[in-house]
């Protein structure tokens, strides 16, 4: 049996990478399980690079080292590297930086093909992001690197359209994220132990903290929910739990808490990698994300395989969730969260297991690593010329 050979290239492959850390090594791990693929990971080296190597397990990651800044990630050993495997199609995961030029270079020097994820970087909040900063780099090399792709990778149908949105033709793949069914024993201890009152419920939020993910509104929600609601609240904590994303985000948070008066309300953890987080996901009782923009976010995924209701926007680009009944719609503005935060305080037990475990059957059917690696697995024996086209590629 031919196998086919794989690069992906990405600009981090550690706990930097926020949430692309798990998709891309999730996909990585699934579609190397297959027979006729043969792995290989290119990115840049980072401060937790080696520290998290074990994570992607048989798959080591070519790392290399980057010359100037790390915004750009210039690092010219990485496009010999990838020509010397004589791979049959890379693996693009996002977009912006200099592991797209290599991936550009390696096509127009190698004559094959290559896909490109961009994990909600073409979305509209994400374009006005750095704008002019894009704006040149699209200019430079980003928009010849998406135009010359065989194939765009959308997490979801809104991440597809933002592509078209973006002027892009290309054949495009609508493929989830996945995650791994929660197995063994529940954590012992939660993180948040003698930090809050014995028999608190906690409301989980789990990520960056960057202003796109809502988290200002949510505090600010919080606050007046408990001011409302008199009684319903008081068993109620809100456990923000994240890394600041630079620039101070997290003294903003903070002082928003001190603002309100809510510190007794809302707890701060810091960022929880590996046990610690999933003691996290084991202890919480429901789950918050109300981001302004996202691809499709790994989090809710991971709430709703521990059997945990989650609030979110639209903008996480998971309608499923609301269509059975899992999570509770709000959007990205502080009246409607503390409409959500009203709801979920007046709701009994059964009431959060039920809706819990609807997201749970929900991961189970439809988001697993398991069937999210063998539609790429299929991507990539189409992209390659040995299999039809899969029914999970949209034409112009």
């Amino acid at each position: 049996m031919h196998q086919l050979k794989v690069g992906y290239v990405t600009a981090s492959v550690s706990r930097q990478a926020g949430g692309l850390f798990g998709a891309v090594c999730g996909l990585a791990k699934a579609v190397n399980c297959s027979d006729k693929i043969n792995l290989q990971t290119f990115s840049l080296r980072d401060a937790c690079s080696d520290k998290d190597a074990d994570n992607w397990k048989v798959i080591k990651p070519h790392l290399f080292d980057v010359w100037g800044s790390s915004a750009i990630g210039y690092a010219p050993d990485m496009l010999p590297a990838m020509e010397a495997e004589k791979l049959d199609l890379l693996h693009t995961h996002g977009v912006w930086m200099y592991p797209s030029v290599a991936s550009y270079q390696w096509a127009q020097r190698c004559g094959r093909p290559y896909l490109i994820s961009a994990h909600g970087m073409l979305d509209t909040w994400a374009l006005q992001n750095s704008k002019w900063k894009k704006q040149m780099a699209g200019w430079l090399y980003e928009v010849s690197h998406l135009k010359g792709a065989a194939c765009l990778h959308a997490l979801c149908e809104s991440e597809a359209m933002s592509y078209r949105a973006f002027g892009l033709h290309n054949p495009i793949c609508v493929i989830p994220n996945g995650i791994d069914l929660p197995f063994g024993k529940r954590a012992a201890f939660s993180p948040w132990e003698g930090r809050l009152p014995v028999g608190s419920k906690v409301l989980l939020f789990l990520g960056r903290l960057h202003p796109k993910k809502g988290i200002e509104q949510l505090i600010k929600a919080w606050s007046l929910a408990c001011k409302a609601d008199n009684c319903l609240s008081h068993d109620w904590r809100l456990v923000v739990t994240g890394w600041d994303d630079g620039g101070g985000y997290e003294a903003v948070l903070r002082s928003l808490t001190d603002e309100l008066n809510a510190t007794a309300q809302v707890l701060f953890t810091g960022p929880l990698f590996g046990s610690e987080k999933q003691a996290a996901l084991d202890f919480a009782d429901a789950f918050v994300l109300p981001s302004l923009s996202e691809g499709l976010p790994m989090a809710p995924l991971e709430a709703w395989a521990s059997g945990m209701p989650v609030i979110m926007t639209e903008q996480c680009n998971l309608p499923e969730g609301f269509a059975h009944e899992a999570a509770i719609r709000i959007e990205p503005e502080t009246a409607s969260i503390m409409r959500a935060l009203l709801l979920l305080f007046s709701m009994s037990e059964d009431e959060l297991k039920d809706m819990g475990l609807r997201g749970q059957q929900l991961v189970q059917e439809r988001f697993t690593w398991d069937r999210v690696g063998a539609e790429m697995c299929q991507v990539y024996d189409w992209i390659s010329g040995d299999s039809l086209k899969p029914s999970c590629v949209l034409e112009s």
